[in-house]
């Protein structure tokens, strides 16, 4: 019962005092995740994300689902190595990727869709380039909607299309880095 004896300038001095106690022995346990340097003087994630090799991602040429696999790799290369050289690879990334579009909103007076939904699905594995063991292999996916202007707009839904596929794009490229990032830090 002494705590409550003592007067509150004195319990609010203590209350700091282990707080910042607290903090100073753990401030040297929290290390950034994409920082360059680490605790431990390993090399760092960035590094490890750097050095994987993301193969081209086949799909048959001229259609929709080329461009999207082209924007797909530019954007996981552009995430992983932040446009910089990239040393000799160390693991080799390969990705299908297959897409879905589904009418949610049907106008009942026209039959014609006004709000699609755009799926983009990858299933991709990551190969350690010096065993040829696959490490990681998953699935990601990205579900989007866009709405269709009308039916004398043409070229807006064409372009809402595009737009859709394009942030699904980015949304599975961003999910398969962190999935990497993941392997790369904890090793699963």
């Amino acid at each position: 019962m002494w705590w409550h004896e003592l007067g509150p300038p004195v319990r609010r001095f203590l209350h700091l005092a282990i707080v910042f106690a607290t903090a100073g022995m753990t401030a040297a346990c929290f290390q950034p995740l994409y920082g360059d340097h680490t605790v431990t003087g390993e090399s760092s994630l960035k590094n490890a994300l750097k050095s994987v090799d993301v193969q081209q991602i086949s799909a048959q040429n001229g259609s929709p689902l080329a461009r999207i696999a082209v924007a797909v790799r530019n954007e996981l290369v552009f995430e992983t190595t932040g446009g910089e050289a990239a040393p000799p690879p160390t693991h080799r990334l390969k990705i299908t990727l297959s897409s879905q579009s589904l009418s949610v909103i049907v106008d009942i007076g026209t039959n014609r869709p006004d709000v699609q939904n755009y799926g983009l699905n990858a299933t991709y594995e990551l190969v350690e380039i010096k065993t040829g063991k696959v490490v990681v292999k998953d699935q990601a996916f990205s579900r989007v909607s866009y709405d269709i202007p009308g039916e004398e707009q043409r070229f807006a839904a064409q372009r809402a299309l595009r737009d859709a596929e394009n942030r699904a794009a980015q949304v599975i490229a961003t999910s398969i880095r962190s999935r990497l990032a993941s392997y790369f830090i904890a090793g699963t």
